[in-house]
């Protein structure tokens, strides 16, 4: 019952990993924007239309890993105190 246990924690943390992505996506969002407009600022309104969209695609991401993780520990909460 034990490794149940430590097994679900295990994989909640596995699903945070998402989060450390969602992160250093944004970075490249972001850094290939500026280096986008440095290289032809008249492109500026439509660099950063298509970085919006990027930031946005990978929010999502984001909220999908965190949701998981949540999903995985509540459910253990339920599961936990339901047996006591």
């Amino acid at each position: 019952m034990i490794l149940l246990q430590a097994a679900k924690f295990i994989g909640a943390g596995l699903a945070a990993i998402g989060l450390a992505d969602a992160g250093v996506g944004i970075n490249t969002v972001f850094g290939a924007l500026v280096l986008g407009i440095s290289r032809n600022p008249s492109l500026k309104d439509e660099l950063f239309k298509m970085a919006i969209l990027g930031f946005a695609f990978n929010k999502s991401n984001c909220f999908i890993c965190i949701n998981y993780c949540f999903l995985i520990i509540i459910r253990f909460l339920i599961e936990y105190f339901r047996g006591i």
